[in-house]
């Protein structure tokens, strides 16, 4: 298995003179906010410790004053960190040389911001190729690469234009394009959509989620918002008072929320619409047989199921098999009926529609096509209740 991109170790930072009577206070269970009435000190974060592996979204959300900036801030080292490490490709950032830490970021880690920070008199072909400008590249081959870049956020053809003459969100894609330009393979956004209108906003999300199929960067973002972070994010870390209280997909966050801090972020949000076909099935909902003859299917409907799944040797669906078709057996075998698989990741839209169209049962299926489990209607209607406007039963 390959090492994680980014390793989080025991990760502290607080702002002030005397970092370790706060950092005493913390470990007896002291709360930021008692911390700073009691020493004047400011805990940005505490105890921080997380993985993030190669390729994935890894969101860092809270509410304001959480200590995602911060924490972000730790990992690129734009803060030095009072304690901990963050090892970055088997480096520890939070260790190495001032020259190697500007390389890194040069080369192999960009940063888009939530305030744009284009520069207003050059052009949007000018800015995208700015961090390859500063690296050393050569003007013709820096150029080339931006605007192949500019193409792949669909902003090719206003290369020539000034910032200022380009919408917000036209602004941001400069901002994405710039650091997507050096080629990283770690890339912070901070907030990078928030100052967008919500149509715009969700623009950027699938340029992003567009741009992560093909090129399957690691990418940590930060967020306030619950419903940017359960759309795009592989993982989720929610933070409290700088320390990290939850981390999980979002559909382990959505059906497992480890307190009322965390809770609250989905009132008012229909989580359910997040969750997966996967989230959903019943593992031994519907009997299931590898054999079809008669004794075998009379034993796995001799309770109350009316009908059975069966599988060959490697767990893939063959079909399925009533009870009605005990009684018209041909040659001592029941009939075998087609039915309809729903792959893991179905989201729950793609589930609805298929199960409410289906007498039975749906088996799902894995990325292999191996049987997994089943969904049926009232599995969907138990869900959507449970998790619609946040409410939690």
């Amino acid at each position: 298995m390959k090492s994680p991109k980014v390793v989080v170790e025991g990760l502290c930072k607080v702002f002030g003179p005397n970092p370790k009577m706060a950092q005493d206070m913390l470990s007896r269970g002291a709360s930021k906010d008692e911390v700073f009435a009691k020493t004047g000190h400011v805990v940005g974060v505490h105890n921080a410790s997380f993985d993030v592996q190669e390729g994935e979204i890894f969101v860092l959300m809270g509410l304001s004053g959480s200590g995602k900036s911060t924490l972000i801030r730790l990992i690129n080292r734009l803060v030095e960190p009072t304690a901990g490490k963050v090892i970055i490709d088997g480096r520890d950032v939070a260790a190495i040389k001032r020259s190697e830490l500007t390389s890194l970021r040069r080369t192999d880690m960009s940063m888009v911001f939530q305030s744009f920070a284009l520069m207003p008199q050059r052009t949007v072909l000018a800015n995208a190729a700015f961090g390859l400008e500063v690296a050393g590249m050569g003007r013709k081959e820096r150029e080339k690469r931006a605007l192949d870049v500019l193409e792949q956020v669909g902003l090719a053809t206003f290369a020539g234009k000034l910032p200022a003459e380009l919408s917000g969100g036209m602004q941001q894609r400069v901002g994405l394009a710039r650091a997507l330009a050096v080629n990283p393979s770690l890339m912070i956004m901070d907030e990078a959509f928030s100052a967008l209108d919500p149509l715009k906003r969700k623009e950027m999300q699938n340029v992003l989620l567009e741009l992560q199929k093909n090129q399957r960067r690691t990418i940590l973002f930060v967020s306030h918002d619950l419903e940017e972070a359960l759309r795009i994010g592989s993982r989720i870390a929610i933070m409290e008072g700088g320390r990290v209280v939850q981390i999980g997909t979002p559909q382990d966050i959505i059906a497992n929320p480890a307190d009322d801090y965390v809770r609250a972020f989905f009132e008012g949000v229909d989580t359910s619409r997040y969750l997966t076909a996967g989230d959903l099935m019943q593992a031994n909902g519907v009997p299931t047989l590898r054999d079809l003859d008669q004794t075998s299917v009379a034993e796995s409907l001799n309770g109350s199921a009316e009908y059975a799944f069966v599988l060959d040797a490697e767990r893939r669906i063959r079909g399925f098999v009533t009870r009605d078709a005990m009684g018209n057996m041909s040659n001592g075998t029941p009939s075998l009926k087609k039915i309809e698989c729903i792959s893991r990741g179905a989201p729950l839209e793609h589930v609805v529609s298929r199960v409410c169209a289906s007498t039975t049962a749906l088996p799902v299926v894995d990325d292999e096509d191996r049987y997994c489990g089943s969904v049926d209607q009232a599995a969907v209607l138990k869900v959507i209740t449970r998790n619609r406007g946040g409410a939690h039963v």
